[in-house]
């Protein structure tokens, strides 16, 4: 499976931080009823890897990966769980070779130039933008895309309903996280209704 391939497809990534395992399986089931097959589960709670090893036990073929991976003992912790892909808020050389070396797909944050030259340095050709709009947002892009043509970008941080259209119409995007299709409110609630609702809203925009 290209890794990479699949989230271009999906378009917009769900970036969850999830502090109830128990509610992983229904929150997964709710994102694929809404047609985002995907999601980025961040390791800024306990529950982290006990809901990506949920999640992929009981839907195999959704695109599951781990967000906020600052160690190689987290990204070994996510890849035992089942995670697809490793996604870290910065450049971290020695996450990124791990993964490298274990044959799952890293996307590491890279904000400058010097960034972006270690990741090619190391073979890769996507990367994540990471505080997107904080950090320069779409202009940012678009200037450091010119020396540095073959890469792509996953814009998160910032990135909303109102302007992840503007993003995803930009050839240099690969695609990007969200976590508006899943606040903390109504996912500490349950309900998945709602967050099946978003999910298909945010879909629709992909469809575009």
């Amino acid at each position: 499976m290209d890794i990479l391939k699949e989230i271009s497809n999906i378009g917009i990534i769900p970036v969850i931080k999830i502090n109830d395992a128990s509610k992983a399986v229904p929150l997964a089931k709710a994102l694929i009823d809404g047609g985002l097959a995907a999601a980025e589960v961040t390791f800024r709670t306990d529950a982290a890897e006990e809901a990506i090893r949920a999640i992929t036990k009981a839907y195999p073929d959704m695109i599951v990966g781990a967000g906020t991976v600052l160690t190689t003992e987290q990204a070994q912790r996510a890849l035992d769980a089942g995670a697809k892909f490793i996604v870290s808020p910065g450049f971290n050389p020695k996450v990124v070779k791990w993964c490298l070396e274990k044959g799952v797909t890293p996307l590491p944050g890279c904000t400058t130039p010097s960034e972006i030259e270690q990741a090619l340095e190391l073979g890769l050709k996507v990367v994540k933008f990471f505080p997107a709009e904080q950090s320069g947002g779409l202009a940012k892009i678009k200037a450091m895309s010119a020396p540095y043509g073959a890469v792509k970008f996953m814009p998160t941080g910032g990135v909303s309903l109102d302007n992840v259209n503007d993003y995803l119409k930009n050839s240099k995007i690969l695609a990007c996280g969200g976590s508006w299709m899943v606040p903390g409110g109504l996912l500490d609630a349950g309900d998945f209704d709602a967050i099946e609702a978003l999910a298909r809203e945010a879909a629709q925009i992909v469809k575009k």
